[in-house]
């Protein structure tokens, strides 16, 4: 019964408050007909975008550092060589054994970083030059138009096929014991000079060998290319892990006539961080032409080691948003990238791009709609966008708070930018140039049929 009245008793109270109530729409939002809101979709198709080359970058210290020859018909001819410290056995003074020391072998070990190789690896055969530096590797910063002295007499080189993702099996050293195969991670093994290691580490004066700074005062370092002359076909780009690469050497010792000769292995390793790449990009006709303005194709290129970005302005929006003046709400906008028809064959297309804006003092910043700092852009990598569809082609970019604040006036396009980034990273958004991923796209420009949209859905607000 108690429960009767209660309802009877809420029923009534709805009805009263719902009676009083002059217009149906002075509920909830308060939107009468004086004061509607109408959603309208508009498509800027009328974006200017040019091919522009990257900013230079440091490539010292790279999780994946790139060795690279390649002759892309599109884009032109890419190079990198790298070059690297050594250090001791363990990276500490190293004594050597009593007795004889034979060397039975030395190889440079190389190992591919994950998806390690970009390019043409089924007609394409490398063969890759070891050298000494004629200057010493220092521990400090290095960009990718660095350019090394490097002594010509090779120390070592190899003629292979590249194959990162194949597994190799390899002579495992047991002090005392039977040697044993093993199975190791892809990597390239390249023979290197026994001379060389009796020179600057066996033959050398102990003190070399007393500390890591002597034995780099005398070695000097590494200086890794690939033979042009000797690289067939298109060639490509090799990603390597250098923090893990060794010169692994393979010694025989015989403390005395009357001991057993035993095999050991120590090894040379590239200290942390202790390496770089000196990258070089020599294009074609048609990319120079659209670094010059004066293509007329409509296409604009994109293209990672620290290669070619686009550069990107709405002429239209500011104009077209300017009769209704700040009675406009931004619901959604997305920039529509397309790549062109045709081109993803045989080079995949970039992954992952990226879209950043410059403030006043020309320094690179997050759109808005990427920024931790702005309340409007928390919601991560996912949200905002950049990642390659292969279904459609297309890369989408979730722009609205940077569009609203483009139409209101409260940020100034000082250059906007799309430009290739790493893939890898699904929960933050880098606008740094990309030096670890040789990936490249060919996107539509504005006299393209592919050329890059604007898509807006906005609400105007009556007053």
């Amino acid at each position: 019964m108690k429960f009767s009245k209660l309802g009877l008793l809420t029923l009534l109270i709805s009805l009263f408050i719902l009676n009083s109530c002059k217009h149906q729409d002075g509920i909830g939002l308060g939107v009468d007909g004086t004061n509607q809101l109408n959603g309208t979709i508009f498509a800027d198709t009328n974006i200017v975008t040019t091919t522009v080359a990257e900013d230079s970058v440091v490539t010292s210290g790279l999780g994946r550092t790139p060795l690279s020859y390649f002759k892309d018909p599109e884009f032109g001819v890419t190079e990198s060589n790298i070059a690297a410290g050594l250090t001791l056995p363990d990276g500490t003074a190293y004594t050597l054994p009593d007795g004889v020391i034979n060397i039975d072998s030395a190889v440079l070990v190389l190992p591919y970083s994950a998806s390690g190789f970009y390019g043409d690896s089924l007609t394409s055969k490398f063969k890759i030059d070891v050298h000494q530096l004629n200057e010493k590797y220092v521990a400090t910063t290095y960009y990718n138009n660095k350019q090394w002295d490097y002594k010509p007499a090779l120390l070592g080189s190899k003629t292979f096929t590249a194959r990162s993702h194949d597994t190799l099996k390899i002579t495992d050293i047991v002090t005392g014991a039977a040697d044993t195969l093993k199975k190791v991670s892809p990597q390239v093994r390249i023979p290197i000079s026994e001379d060389f290691l009796r020179t600057y580490f066996f033959g050398a004066p102990s003190a070399n060998r007393a500390s890591t700074l002597a034995f780099q005062n005398g070695i000097k370092g590494l200086y890794i290319t690939l033979d042009k002359a000797g690289t067939t076909g298109p060639g490509g780009n090799l990603m390597f892990a250098m923090d893990s690469s060794r010169i692994d050497i393979y010694m025989k010792t015989q403390a005395s006539a009357s001991l057993t000769i035993d095999t050991t292995m120590i090894s040379l390793p590239v200290p942390t961080s202790t390496h770089m790449a000196s990258i070089k990009h020599t294009y074609s006709t048609k990319v120079q032409a659209a670094l010059a303005n004066t293509s007329t194709d409509g296409l604009v290129y994109l293209q990672g080691l620290v290669g070619l970005r686009a550069k990107v302005s709405f002429p239209d929006i500011k104009n077209t948003f300017a009769s209704l003046g700040n009675n406009v709400i931004i619901n959604r906008a997305e920039v529509v990238v397309k790549v062109a028809p045709g081109t993803t064959v045989p080079y995949a297309a970039i992954q992952r791009l990226t879209m950043y804006q410059l403030d006043i003092a020309k320094q690179r910043v997050r759109l808005q709609d990427a920024a931790t700092s702005d309340p409007r852009g928390v919601n991560g990598a996912s949200y905002f966008g950049g990642y390659y569809n292969k279904a459609t082609a297309e890369y989408h970019f979730l722009v609205t708070a940077y569009v609203q604040d483009l139409i209101n006036g409260k940020t100034v396009d000082y250059g906007t930018y799309i430009a290739p980034v790493d893939p890898t990273s699904s929960t933050s958004i880098s606008i740094s140039p990309d030096a670890q991923y040789a990936e490249r796209s060919i996107v539509g420009g504005k006299n393209s049929p592919y050329r890059i949209k604007l898509n807006i859905i906005y609400t105007k607000i009556n007053q």
